[in-house]
C-alpha cells in the first residue's frame, strides 16, 4: 500500500471511496483513447514566418482535415479561404474586413464551419484534453456549441448563441479564439529540438508564440545556450550573439525585439575602423529589415569590431580555465602582428587582414579603455531587456539538455563518443561525465550559471562554462572540433577552417551504436529512437533523414534560409500520431503570404503503428496507471478504515 501520509494528501482530493472509484472510471477510459499527436521542429533559427505558419497550420495538416470534412461543400477556394483564416486569423478578417466583403450571414456562417472543424479535428481526444484548451474568455459558449447537439429541441437555443455573439460585436474575438483552439488541438504537444535562436529576423516572435502554446518542450540547441549565457552575465557570449546578429543583418531583431543598443558600438566602430574597407565582414541579408536599414559599409565595420572584441573575451576565458584544453582556439595569441601572419602547428599563414587598431601585440587579449567602455554598456542592454530575461526564463523552465518521451530520445546535437564509438569522458565541475550522466550534469551547470546567487563562485564558473557548452569541442550541444570564426575572416587557406564533427556523427549511423545511447539513456534500444537536429540533412544530394535503420531521425531540413541552398529543401517537421510516425517535407516557403491556405507539404510516413496506439501505449498512459493504482490504495486505506471517509 502507497505510504499513508501521501494517501492523506491524495485524500484531501478524492474525500470517499466513491469519488476515487470516479476518478478510477475517467482514467481508465483516457487510456483506452487514441495516442495524441506530437509535433516535432528543430533548428528553427529564427524564421519566423515558416515556423510559425508550419505550427498554426499543423503543418499542413489542418488544410487537410478541412478537405476532408467539406470536400463536396466547399469549393478548393473556399477551403482555402477557412484554413487561411485558421492559420492567421487577424489578418484574414482585417483583409475581409477593408474589402467589405464581411455580412452577419458570412461570420454566422463561418462560425458553424469553424465549430463543425473544431469537432471533427477533437473526435479522438477527451473533454479534459479539449477543454484546456477551450480560450478562458468564451469557455462556455464554445463549450455549448461544441458538446450540444444540433436537434431541434435545441436549434433555436444555439442559433441565438450565434446571433448573440454577432449582435454583441465580439464575432472577431470569437472567430479567433476558435482559430486559437482549432491550432493547439491539432499540434497536441510540440517539441523543439534546439536552435531557436540567430540567422533569421524573429528568433523573439518565435518565442512568444511558444509562451502561448499549451504543451511544448525545447531540447537547447548550442545557438539557445550563447544567448542563455548571455542572458546570465557572460560578456563572451554576448559578443558572439551581436557579431551572429550583425553578420545576418538582424538588427531589427536585437534592437527593437529586446532593446539591446547597439548605438555605442556604431559610433566605436565609426570612429576606430574609420579607414578600414572590413571587406571581409560584409554582413549577409536574407531578409528585409522592418524598421531600417544600415550601410553595408557602416555594418562591416560594426562586424569587425564587435568580432575583434569577442576574440579577445574567449580568448580571456581560455586562458582562465586550462581545463577546457581551448588552447589552440586562443587565436589572437597565435597571430604574429608584426609580420602579419597567423602561425598554426608552426606553420605561418598570412592575414588577410592586418589592420587591428585595438589590438596590444604584447597584451592582445587586453580591451582597450574604449572597448572596455562598450561592452560595460553591452551589459547593461542585456541586463536589463525585459523580453529577453522572460524568454530565457520560458527556455529554463520547459527546457533541458535532453528528453526521453514516449520511447523517443531527444537531443540537439550529440552525445561525444571517441574515435572507435565509444561514449567519451567530458570533464565538467572536476569530474569526468558521459552519456546520461553527462547530460544531468550539464543541466544542473546551466540552471546554475543563471538562478545562483549573483556573485556566487557557483554562477561564476558555470557562467564561464556556457561559452564552453556554445564551442568546446566535447560539448554535446556543438560537438565540433572548432569554430572557425577567425580563419573565415583572417586566413586564405581552407583547410584551417574545417570543423571537424564528433565521431557521433559517423558513428550514430549505425544501429548498434544508436541502441548503446538508447540504453544509456534509460530506453528499450529494440523498440525507442533518437531525434535530433544540428546537421543540416543535404535533402538535394540524396541524403535520408532516417538513419540507422529507423533508430535515428535528424531533422534539421534548413527551416533557416541560410541552409536551404545546401539541404535544397524549407526544413521538416516530424509528426508521430496514433497510426505512424511521418515526416513532413517543406517547400516553397516564400508562397506561405499568398497562397490562401493552400499549403501542403509532401508527407512521407516513415513508420506505421503496428496497431493503433491509444493513451495507455504513451508515457502519460503509464502516469495514468500509476495514479490508478494510488487510488485504488486509497480505496484500501477507506475499506480498513485507515483513512475516514467524509
Amino acid at each position: 500500500m502507497s505510504d499513508l501520509k501521501y494517501l492523506n494528501l491524495l485524500a484531501k482530493q478524492f474525500p470517499n471511496a466513491s469519488s476515487a472509484r470516479a476518478e478510477i472510471i475517467r482514467l481508465r477510459a483516457i487510456n483506452e483513447l487514441p495516442k495524441g499527436t506530437e509535433y516535432f521542429f528543430s533548428d528553427i533559427h529564427g524564421e519566423d514566418v515558416g515556423f510559425i505558419h508550419l505550427l498554426r497550420s499543423a503543418s499542413g495538416n489542418i488544410r487537410k482535415k478541412i478537405s476532408e470534412l467539406y470536400e463536396y461543400e466547399l469549393t478548393q477556394d473556399a477551403q482555402n479561404q477557412l484554413a487561411n483564416l485558421v492559420y492567421d486569423p487577424k489578418r484574414v478578417l482585417s483583409i475581409l474586413k477593408e474589402s467589405g466583403r464581411i455580412t452577419d450571414d458570412w461570420l454566422a456562417i463561418t462560425i458553424y464551419r469553424l465549430i463543425n472543424l473544431s469537432k471533427y479535428i477533437s473526435v479522438k481526444y477527451s473533454w479534459h484534453s479539449i477543454s484546456s484548451k477551450i480560450p478562458k474568455e468564451f469557455e462556455i459558449i464554445i463549450t455549448e456549441l461544441l458538446f450540444s447537439s444540433y436537434e431541434e429541441s435545441k436549434k433555436n437555443y444555439l442559433n441565438s448563441i450565434i446571433r448573440s455573439i454577432i449582435e454583441e460585436e465580439t464575432a472577431f474575438s470569437f472567430i479567433g479564439a476558435l482559430c486559437e483552439m482549432i491550432q493547439n488541438i491539432s499540434v497536441n504537444t510540440l517539441h523543439v529540438i534546439g536552435d531557436i535562436y540567430d540567422r533569421g529576423p524573429g528568433p523573439h516572435r518565435i518565442m512568444e508564440e511558444l509562451i502561448d502554446f499549451p504543451d511544448v518542450d525545447i531540447q537547447w540547441g548550442n545557438h539557445d545556450i550563447v544567448w542563455m549565457g548571455a542572458a546570465a552575465g557572460n560578456t563572451a557570449c554576448m559578443a558572439h550573439v551581436i557579431r551572429i546578429g550583425i553578420g545576418y543583418n538582424t538588427f531589427d531583431f536585437m534592437e527593437e525585439g529586446y532593446g539591446i543598443n547597439l548605438r555605442p558600438l556604431s559610433t566605436f566602430a565609426a570612429k576606430v575602423y574609420a579607414d578600414d574597407p572590413c571587406e571581409r565582414f560584409k554582413t549577409r541579408q536574407f531578409d528585409t529589415p522592418e524598421f531600417g536599414f544600415i550601410d553595408d559599409h557602416h555594418s562591416a565595420k560594426m562586424h569587425k569590431a564587435i568580432s575583434v572584441i569577442q576574440f579577445k573575451l574567449e580568448g580571456q576565458l581560455i586562458d582562465r580555465y586550462p581545463r577546457w584544453n581551448m588552447d589552440h582556439r586562443n587565436v589572437l595569441k597565435k597571430v604574429n602582428f608584426e609580420r602579419g601572419v597567423y602561425v598554426h602547428d608552426g606553420v605561418e599563414y598570412p592575414l588577410l587582414d592586418t589592420n587591428f587598431p585595438t589590438v596590444d601585440p604584447d597584451d592582445p587579449l587586453r580591451l582597450s579603455e574604449e572597448e572596455e567602455e562598450l561592452v560595460r554598456n553591452l551589459e547593461a542592454s542585456f541586463r536589463h531587456s525585459e523580453p529577453l530575461h522572460r524568454h530565457i526564463r520560458f527556455l529554463y523552465s520547459n527546457g533541458s539538455t535532453y528528453l526521453n518521451v514516449n520511447k523517443n530520445l531527444l537531443f540537439h546535437g550529440c552525445v561525444p563518443l571517441k574515435e572507435d564509438g565509444s561514449f567519451q569522458e567530458v570533464p565538467v565541475t572536476g569530474k569526468k561525465y558521459y552519456g546520461r550522466e553527462l547530460f544531468d550534469e550539464l543541466n544542473a551547470v546551466i540552471h546554475d550559471a543563471y538562478f545562483q546567487p549573483e556573485d556566487s563562485p557557483e554562477r561564476i564558473r558555470a557562467r564561464d562554462y556556457m561559452l564552453y557548452l556554445w564551442c568546446g569541442s566535447l560539448s554535446p550541444l556543438f560537438g565540433k572540433s572548432q569554430m572557425s570564426t577567425f580563419e573565415n575572416f583572417f586566413v586564405e587557406d581552407k583547410t584551417l577552417r574545417k570543423e571537424v564533427y564528433n565521431p557521433y556523427f559517423e558513428h550514430s549511423a549505425h544501429e548498434d551504436t544508436c541502441k548503446m545511447i538508447l540504453e544509456n539513456f534509460g530506453l528499450d534500444p529494440e523498440i525507442a529512437r533518437i531525434i535530433n537536429g544540428h546537421v543540416p540533412v543535404k535533402a538535394k544530394e540524396g541524403e535520408s533523414p532516417v538513419k540507422a535503420n529507423g533508430k535515428l531521425f535528424v531533422i534539421d531540413g534548413g527551416l533557416a534560409k541560410a541552409y536551404q541552398k545546401r539541404t535544397g529543401i524549407n526544413g521538416y517537421t516530424l509528426i508521430f500520431n496514433s497510426h505512424h510516425l511521418a515526416l513532413a517535407e517543406h517547400h516553397d516557403f516564400e508562397t506561405i503570404e499568398s497562397d490562401m491556405g493552400s499549403y501542403t507539404p509532401r508527407i512521407l510516413i516513415v513508420q506505421p503503428m503496428k496497431h493503433r496506439l491509444q493513451e495507455k501505449h504513451t508515457d502519460l498512459g503509464k502516469e495514468i496507471s500509476a495514479r490508478i493504482k494510488e487510488l485504488r490504495d486509497l480505496i484500501e486505506a477507506f475499506n480498513r478504515g485507515n483513512i475516514k471517509e467524509k
